[in-house]
């Protein structure tokens, strides 16, 4: 569980989204290589233990490992696997897949921890955030939750505060109240997926920092080694 401070900071834990089909990219984007020799998930570990929060991976259950170097001097900031949230659809399977079940499950897990604080502690805990992050992304966890953060207080009746550009808004680049998590819940078991329009009507948005632009959405092995450039550059 987070520390009192954690969560009066408003930050209740870290998801890494990891599970992605990747096919455009031929590998797993949480197994690529960062010039400095780092895995991509590592990477994004390395970075969320600094926020001290638990850390969520969200891998579709494919294995992938993390460096027990990163993890093996930060008890306070755990690093868990977690399977998709899947709901029984009405011929008794089990429904499952996309980001919003990974996401799903990362908030469940975050109202059932078992607090031992004062209820006061845990009400605030609904009122506080998940941030997602995206293996498509090379932008440190500390850096996107500082720059989100910044917006939550002029984003009070807003259940979820993501990036945007000129052209697209950036869902998985996001933080999401914690307190969302039924309703999220209810909108998968109704047999939806789609993320922009169960976020459309609670949503504010955040411009990217120019610097950003090229770090995030790659795809394909070249926007992979431009994303890398653009890490170097910063």
């Amino acid at each position: 569980m987070t520390e009192a401070s954690n969560l009066l900071d408003g930050l209740a834990g870290v998801v890494i989204l990891a599970g992605g089909a990747s096919r455009r990219m031929g590998t797993p984007k949480a197994e690529l290589t960062l010039p400095t020799g780092e895995q991509v998930l590592d990477y994004h570990v390395r970075h969320s233990l600094h926020l001290n929060v638990p850390i969520m991976i969200a891998d579709n259950e494919r294995g992938f490992n993390v460096s027990s170097a990163l993890v093996l001097h930060k008890p306070q900031s755990p690093v868990s696997y977690i399977s998709d949230y899947g709901s029984t659809n009405s011929d008794g399977q089990i429904a499952t897949g996309g980001a919003l079940v990974a996401i799903e499950s990362a908030l469940q897990k975050l109202v059932k921890l078992d607090d031992a604080a004062a209820s006061e502690t845990k009400q605030s805990l609904q009122s506080s955030w998940l941030l997602v992050m995206s293996c498509d992304s090379l932008i440190p966890a500390t850096d996107l939750w500082q720059k989100l953060q910044s917006s939550i207080t002029q984003a009070a009746d807003k259940q979820v505060i993501c990036l945007t550009d000129d052209d697209h808004l950036y869902p998985l680049l996001g933080i999401y109240r914690v307190s969302i998590e039924a309703d999220l819940q209810a909108y998968i078991d109704s047999g939806h997926r789609r993320v922009m329009p169960f976020i459309k009507p609670v949503v504010q948005t955040v411009r990217f920092f120019k610097d950003w632009q090229h770090l995030t959405n790659f795809n394909t092995p070249t926007e992979f080694t431009h994303a890398c450039a653009a890490l170097d550059d910063l």
